[in-house]
């Protein structure tokens, strides 16, 4: 192979923005190359986040619904957990899934370069990899490098029982005690997963809620059962020191918002405080790419960043940090990259924690809306009154929808339960389409099924709710 190679499009980063920059792009008839530092294509994504940790969210969904089963009359024998063959089952999944993408891009006839880019200028890439060092001038690049996990100060990061949410998905032991250090999204459901394997987890969040960005009515589901399946949630909490024990195990100091201070060994802990992008690792101070404080690239709505033939999409852009919304972002980019006309406009993007319950908001929440004085007005179905949800035991679920109080449109959407991941879909839809009270509670929904609770709710909020009965209110 040339060390010299010249290419349209150059995209640094094969995760699912990346990949799919580098596909619309041949797609448009573009010449283009794809650099990744790792060998398998999928990034973060796909080999180290959500495909490996929603496969062992499935075991621990499958398990949760055995336990329920027992109660209704269907028992089952203890489940037997098999790490080998659990770890098999993942690295299985992730694997067809890199065969995937790589038949992908061979059908396209895009270039693949394993190896790490760094930038020699506004127009030239250095691959350092296992061929030597490859340069790569291009016409139009996209950077899509993502992010890594950010870790906490003091926490000895070599350490073999402190792990990331990469390494906790190795699945190299089962500890008989994980501590979780932050109560986001990545933290809870890997300690689900854990905890449905064996271990006794505990949480620990610096803030007073769990899923900080959800509405606390929202999470209350959630927490309720987390409740009963881990050991200990410490909320307004944080972390002050983590000592390394001569037994592999880690000694934690951790004070409360009192001060208080309580100090326990733990088998691992799992560091789950938030990522950092990987802005830093492209040598952009060899180009004019503008890096703002946080280290996010600065971009317009066409993700164009300073330099005029350079764009970015995905994490190293900003939050929120999801693989749909850099998709999204990669195509647009790709698009105007090859001169057609496309910009980033979505009016909302999804965000899901796929513990169990689900969680899915879209949309205002109103956590934003007290926040930021945007009036609205809100639907509720409560899924006691969904024969479905009773079902599949999972009356504590809900639907909320927010809706403009004038012109009735939806502004975004909340929802708690099984699948609630899938059904926010129509939420999004109906925030993109500008849909009002009317235009869902007159869609007829299926019966019986969770998705008809967002009709529901509509209809909670339009007064035409026959599953409820709810008193109108006087007149004062």
């Amino acid at each position: 192979m040339s060390n010299k190679q010249n290419y349209d499009i150059a995209v640094i980063g094969s995760g699912p923005g990346g990949y799919a920059a580098a596909f619309r792009a041949a797609d448009l008839g573009k010449k283009v190359v794809l650099i990744d530092r790792d060998e398998h294509l999928g990034g973060v994504c796909l080999n180290r986040g959500c495909i490996p940790s929603k496969a062992l969210l499935h075991i621990s969904k499958v398990i949760d619904d055995a336990d329920h089963l027992s109660k209704i009359g269907v028992s089952f024998q203890e489940p037997k957990i098999d790490i080998d063959v659990v770890r098999a089952y993942k690295e299985k999944t992730v694997s067809q899934l890199n065969k995937g993408i790589s038949q992908l891009a061979n059908a396209r006839k895009v270039q693949v370069l394993n190896g790490t880019a760094t930038f020699l200028s506004n127009s030239e890439l250095n691959v350092a990899g296992g061929e030597g060092n490859i340069k790569v001038e291009f016409d139009r690049c996209i950077i899509a490098a993502g992010s890594t996990a950010a870790m906490l100060p003091g926490v000895p990061k070599d350490h073999p029982s402190v792990l990331t949410s990469r390494t906790a998905l190795d699945l190299v032991a089962i500890p008989e005690t994980l501590l979780v250090v932050g109560g986001g999204v990545i933290g809870l459901e890997l300690g689900q997963v854990y905890s449905s394997l064996g271990s006794k987890v505990s949480v620990v969040e610096f803030l007073p809620n769990l899923i900080p960005g959800a509405d606390p009515d929202i999470v209350k589901p959630l927490q309720r059962k987390l409740n009963k399946q881990f050991e200990n949630i410490m909320l307004s909490s944080k972390v002050d020191s983590v000592t390394a024990l001569e037994d592999t195990r880690l000694s934690v100091s951790i004070i409360n918002e009192n001060g208080d201070r309580v100090e326990k060994a733990f088998n691992q802990i799992l560091v789950s405080v938030g990522r950092k992008p990987n802005s830093d690792l492209l040598k952009l101070d060899q180009t004019d790419v503008v890096v703002n404080d946080n280290g996010f690239i600065d971009v317009d709505v066409y993700q164009r960043t300073s330099v005029k033939n350079i764009f970015a999409i995905g994490d190293i852009v900003g939050n929120p940090m999801l693989a749909h919304k850099s998709t999204h972002e990669g195509k647009v980019a790709a698009e105007v990259a090859c001169g057609h006309p496309a910009a980033m406009d979505a009016r909302a993007i999804p965000s899901v924690v796929y513990t169990d319950p689900e969680i899915a908001w879209a949309g205002l929440t109103e956590l934003e809306a007290k926040e930021k004085g945007i009036s609205y007005e809100k639907g509720e179905f409560p899924w006691a009154a969904s024969g479905k949800a009773l079902i599949l035991n999972a009356a504590q679920g809900k639907t909320k929808i927010l809706f403009h109080p004038e012109s009735k449109q939806v502004l975004g959407a909340g929802i708690v339960g099984p699948s609630a991941g899938d059904l926010i879909s129509e939420a999004v839809l109906a925030i993109e389409m500008g849909a009002d009270v009317e235009d869902i509670a007159l869609t007829v929904h299926p019966h019986p099924t969770l998705g008809e609770t967002f009709a529901a709710a509509s209809e909670v909020y339009s007064g035409t709710i026959t599953d409820l009965y709810i008193p109108k209110k006087g007149k004062k």
